[in-house]
Order: C-alpha cells, then structure tokens, then sequence
C-alpha cells in the first residue's frame, strides 16, 4: 500500500494499522520520518532527546504532519511539541512510537481462554510504560476493521487514536502517553461494512453515573485494605458449612434513602452494618451492583462486569462498603448475571459488528423472555472473559462468594422455548455442555484460587449434583438455592388453615431431597413482586392470624436444615409489595405486630448462631430425625436437630389458628427442657401461651422416643426446646 493510501486510511479513520504509518520509520539509510495524525494543531514539531526542534510539514488540511530527519537513533526517545491557532502551545510523547503493553503468551492465554487475569490487562490502565506515565486501551474486536479510543482528551475524535491490531489474536491495544486517572472513554470501533459503533468498554472498571454511559479509567492501586483478619480467616478456615450462615439479601437502592436521593457506598455500609449486627445475620447479599443502564433491571441485566455501579459512588467507596463489612464480621456476597446481557447498542450485543460474545443463532443466543442476548459460553474468549469477571470481584474487591443468577436457563438449551425454537446439543439432548463445562471451571477456578469462597446456584430444577465437587462429576458449587422447598413451602403456608390438612405433604416432602444438595433456604426478592403480594398478603386470616402464620414460617424455615436467606423488608413484614424506586417502610417496623416479628426474626438469627444444632449439620441427615410428621389431621409438625456432637433440640409446630393442651411429645433424653424459642410471646405479637419457660419430661416412651415431654402448643406457632 503506496504511502498516499495509508495517509487516506488515517485521515478517514479506515486503517487497522496505524503503526505501520504513524510514529517514526526509517527514510533512506540512517534518515528517518516522523508522521502525527494532529487536527488539534496549527503547527508542529519534533523534539528529539536533546530538545532539539524539527519542524513538521503538513500534508493534509485534517491535521496529518510529518518530519523528515536526517539521522534517527531508534533507542532515543522522541517528544511532539504542538501549537494551535492562538500561539498557546504544549508538548506531548507521540503515542505511536511505543510498543505494545501485551506480550504474545498474554495473547496466546487469550485465544486459548486461559487468561483469568485478563482484566490486569484489556480496558484501560494507568501505568508507566517505557518510562513514561500514560494510560494502555485494549479490546478484543476480532471482526472490527478499526478500532479508536475516544474522549474529552481528543474530543471524541475516533481519527486520533486508532489501536494496532495484534495479528490474529482479534486484540486491538494502545497506549497513550499523558493521561490519568479520571479520564472519560469509549471504543470507536468500525465494523467491516462500515458502520460506526460507540461501545463501552467490556473490562471497564468505572463507569459515569446513568444515563450517561462513558467508562472512567480507573486506578484501584490506591485504596488501604483494613480487612486482613477477616480474609486471613476465610482462607483458614474454609466456606462456613458447619457455621451459622444467615443472609440478608439488599437491594442497595431501595433498602433505606436520604431523603429522594440513593444512599452512598459509604452511607450504605455504616447504616446497613449496624443494623445487620443487631439483627444476628451473618452475611449481606447485595443484588446486582455490576453496572447497567436500567433502574428497573435491578441490576440483572449487566452492561460492565468489571465495574461497581456509579449510583452509589466510585470504586474505592464499594471496597470501603465491602472492607467496613469485614471489620464488623459481615461476609459480602455479590449477585452475579452470567446467563445473559441487555441488547443496548453501546454494550456488548454486535460487540464489533458480529454476534461476537453471543451465539450468532437465535435458537441459541437470544433469550426472547427477557429480550436479552445469551452468550456463546462454546468461544474461548467469552467463557475466559465471564471467569474472569468472577475472579476480579474476589481479588480486586474481596468478596466472599457470588450467587449465579439464572443458572437453570443456563443448563437447558430449551429453557422457556417452545418446540422448533431450540437446538438440541450433539447427542440429541437438551443439555448445553458448553455452559455446563464454563460452570465447572468458573466453580474450580473460584474455589482454587480463593479459598474459603461461596459459590451458589439459583437452580429451580432438579438438575443432579449442583453442589458437589467437580470432580465427582457436579456442577462445584458450594451451595444451591433450595427453590422446590420455597415454593411448597409458600403453598402451603398460603392454604386456609382448615384445609392443610389435606397438603400436609407439601412440608414434609423436602426431607425426601433435603441432602441431595447442600441448600439454602430462600425467601428472596422474587417472592415479593410483579403481583405476587408481600409476605403478610399471601399468608390467610385476619391480621393477627397473617402475622401469626409468618412467625410460624420464619420459625420453620430457621429451624429447618440448610442456610438461611431472607430478603429486605420481609423481616418486618412490609404491608405492600417491594417496589425498587422507593425506600422500604421503616415506619411501619416501629409498630406491632411488625415489631414483633422483626423481633423474632432478630431472635432466631442469633439462636440459630448461639445453638450448635441449628447450624452444624446442615446438609447431612444424622443432623434431623423426624418425632413425628404424619399428624396431617391436627397439622402439627415435630422433629429434632442434632449438632456435630449430638447435641439436641426439639421443634414442634402447630400450623392450625387451634392450641394444642396436654400434647404429648416424644423426646430423645430424660430431663427438663427449657423453652428457647416459642413465636407465640407477647414480644413477638402473640397470645403469650407457652410452658412457663419449660417442661420436665416423662418416662412415657412417645412417638419413637424413649421420653416424653406434656405441653402446651400454643395456636399458629413454633416451640424450641432444649434439655438443660
């Protein structure tokens, strides 16, 4: 290509190689050129080692110069001096005499999907290249036939900085000398037709506050972790299977607000911090914080994967919200969106013009539901760049696990398909084994290289071995979301009184699969919306016998084996519906019976920390032993929960609105059992029955059980009981 071409390919921003006429070659046998793409400028010069000016000629109107110098000593650093209209001038280093930040084995890891560190790499960086403090762009565009990186810093001008193309590899990558931190960008990226995109960048890790959508470049070097008991911990002691975990699940936007305004990072983790510590939980889950343009999305459908999003502050404000938890021992958990992404034009759908990180078939990379794209989890690079977005949240933010959204939609190729609208998998099922074998690896990688790590599945089938390890043939996750209880669960508790006799089955059946799986039990956001009612609107009754019902259910849930997970507002039992752009119902928890039950929620999350058997055996079965679960006609429930030790305690519940008098049950010891949690306390907003406080057992064998225990179950309610 004649030198007039490629002078042509600059000015029209059409070249893919930019290097190859930019920057200083040689001219003649020790001569040399010096050509700069510089509309800013009226003039210019070049300045060589010893601030030695040569001025530079203007080939074209645009703002292309070159200089021609007599003697070139590549190992000598060059800088540009400019001069615009008005006789102001600067100097800057000429991007395009630097060589590529990325070396071929970071490309060769790439192409095979095997760089988890990517991020270190692609997106924009502050470091010091050569000598010389500046910023490096790269992305992965394969199927561009240019890409430029655009801001303030070249007034959104995609001729200025065009990336060299690294061979084959489809990285694109520049470094431009001079900028900082702070700095506002997008890929300008020219698609083979010819087409011009404005896209974010896929490994931002800052983004401008909605709606407006340029990435920030970001420095993460400068923040002071405070948090190094709680990591050094972690690692030590392993995920907490046999420890009290209890999960508060937020929606960061609508927990509490200052006044119409979201609360800070910052403002977030003082206030939310305390109350989480007064409450007994364990662990917050936020629900997405990943960056995405739609309020209303609540986050699952995620433009930046590397990016905390700008509503609530900039980074180093989310690694003090995450930081602040860990001192006042709260684990973090994330909610993470794998499945799929939104079809906005600046993310990543037709990233270069392609279907590039989605399937190029609808069948398979459309997601009709939700109008959202599903990615190609068969490409290397998009499974590389999900696994590494996953890594980046626990190294570069310390998060303590993830929760994957959706995987279920991620395991069936025909999830909310009808028949024709999807391709079965190479030996005829409905499996996708492309996303099945990125679980597996993004759960090996999580688990090996963050020890102490949580991972969990939001799985609502029965898909086998979700949470077994990877290499007895599971999925590897630490722990799955136990949907089917949940849903029959809510079934029944939903039933009028007098008929749930007749679904007895409904709260019994859960001990049938309880140990298949290491679960945890949720009462989530997707319970409380789209019409669904809260949870005092589902329960049946008058108000007293609703709020009544709840406390029963928390009980159950609490007393039940496996994790705990409860969302935001449901421990006080809000009257309406979560609605995300308003602030939960604070008022409403200063007043019975949301007070009560806000209460016991508190009550339960520390009995449950304080009493072995109601955490340390969780997901085997010599943890619980059935006293008696087919007494369908009175709908009473009992049963007892052991610790490692075989330490005990009894639950009974009465799930009719009728008390139980003189109601014999079975116990495993002789001795007085103390009542440590009875629902139905004045405290809570009960009818204040009960035992006194407990109860001496009998030598009358019962229900299976050597003693037996004559008591009081008060209407609608849970007891504890535990011998002294």
């Amino acid at each position: 290509m004649s030198n007039k071409e490629q002078m042509y390919q600059i000015i029209e921003a059409r070249s893919h190689d930019p290097f190859a006429y930019l920057g200083r070659h040689k001219a003649g046998k020790s001569g040399g050129v010096v050509r700069a793409f510089l509309p800013s400028a009226e003039k210019a010069w070049v300045l060589d080692a010893d601030g030695k000016a040569t001025a530079m000629k203007r080939l074209h109107q645009d703002g292309l110069f070159e200089a021609k110098l007599t003697k070139v000593d590549f190992n000598e650093t060059y800088r540009l001096r400019l001069q615009n209209h008005e006789g102001h001038s600067w100097e800057i280093d000429d991007p395009y005499r630097f060589s590529p930040v990325l070396g071929d084995m970071d490309l060769h890891l790439i192409g095979e999907g095997q760089h988890f560190e990517k991020y270190r790499l692609l997106g924009a960086h502050v470091r010091e290249h050569e000598g010389v403090s500046g910023v490096s762009f790269a992305v992965w565009a394969p199927n561009a036939s240019r890409v430029s990186v655009v801001g303030n810093f070249n007034h959104w001008d995609g001729r200025e900085h065009p990336l060299r193309a690294r061979g084959g590899s489809g990285i694109w990558e520049l470094f431009i000398p001079g900028l900082c931190e702070g700095e506002l960008y997008k890929f300008e990226i020219r698609t083979q037709s010819g087409d011009i995109l404005l896209k974010v960048d896929p490994y931002a890790q800052q983004m401008e506050v909605r709606p407006a959508t340029a990435c920030v470049v970001h420095n993460p070097k400068q923040y002071t972790w405070g948090d190094k008991k709680w990591m050094d911990e972690r690692r030590a002691y392993g995920p907490p299977m046999d420890k009290p975990m209890n999960i508060y699940e937020v929606h960061p936007g609508s927990w509490r607000k200052a006044g119409d305004d979201y609360l800070g990072y910052r403002d977030l983790a003082h206030q939310l911090v305390e109350y989480c510590t007064w409450m007994g939980y364990t662990h917050i889950e936020l629900m997405p914080i990943t960056e995405h343009p739609f309020d209303g999305s609540w986050g699952y459908q995620t433009v930046g994967y590397f990016a905390p999003t700008s509503r609530f502050g900039e980074p180093d404000d989310f690694r003090y919200f995450v930081d602040y938890c860990h001192q006042h021992g709260l684990g973090v958990f994330l909610d993470w969106v794998p499945a799929h992404f939104p079809k906005d034009s600046h993310g990543l759908a037709r990233f270069d013009g392609t279907p590039l990180y989605e399937h190029e078939d609808p069948r398979l990379g459309e997601h009709k539901d939700w109008g959202t794209y599903i990615f190609n989890f068969g490409r290397n690079e998009v499974r590389n760049f999900l696994i590494a977005s996953a890594l980046f949240w626990l190294d570069k933010y310390h998060i303590d696990g993830l929760r994957v959204d959706a995987v279920a939609s991620m395991l069936y190729l025909d999830y909310s398909r009808e028949e024709g609208e999807w391709l079965p998998n190479q030996y005829g099922g409905r499996e996708n084994l492309e996303a099945i074998e990125f679980l597996k690896q993004f759960n090996h990688l999580i688990h090996e290289r963050f020890p102490g790590a949580v991972t969990m599945a939001e799985e609502s089938t029965s898909f086998p071995m979700v949470s077994r390890p990877t290499y007895l043939g599971g999925l590897g996750f630490t722990m799955k979301w136990n949907m089917g209880w949940m849903n029959d669960t809510l079934a029944y508790m939903e039933e009028d009184p007098v008929h749930r006799s007749y679904h007895h089955g409904e709260v019994t059946f859960s001990q049938i699969y309880a140990y298949t799986e290491n679960f945890i039990l949720p009462f989530s956001h997707d319970e409380v919306v789209h019409g669904k009612g809260s949870m005092p609107q589902k329960m049946p009754g008058d108000d007293w016998q609703k709020f009544a019902n709840l406390r029963t259910l928390y009980a159950y849930m609490y007393t039940h084996p496996g994790k705990t997970l409860m969302f935001q507002g449901l421990e006080f039992g809000q009257w309406s519906e979560w609605k995300d752009s308003v602030s939960l119902d604070w008022d409403q928890a200063n007043f019975m019976p949301h007070r009560g039950l806000q209460l016991l929620v508190r009550d339960l999350n520390h009995l449950s920390r304080d009493v072995p058997a109601l955490h340390e055996v969780d997901f085997e079965s010599h943890g619980f032993q059935w006293i008696d679960c087919n007494d369908a006609s009175q709908s009473t429930l009992s049963y007892i929960r052991r610790d490692k030790n075989g330490g005990a305690v009894c639950v009974i519940l009465n799930l009719t609105p009728v008390p139980r008098y003189d109601y014999r049950l079975g116990v495993p010891e002789g001795g007085f059992y103390n009542e440590i949690m009875n629902t139905d306390a004045e405290m809570y907003g009960g009818s204040n029955m009960g035992n006194s406080g407990g109860v001496s057992s009998e030598d009358v064998a019962w229900m299976g059980q050597p003693h037996s225990v004559r008591i009081v179950v008060p209407p609608l309610s849970c007891l504890v009981l535990r011998r002294e």
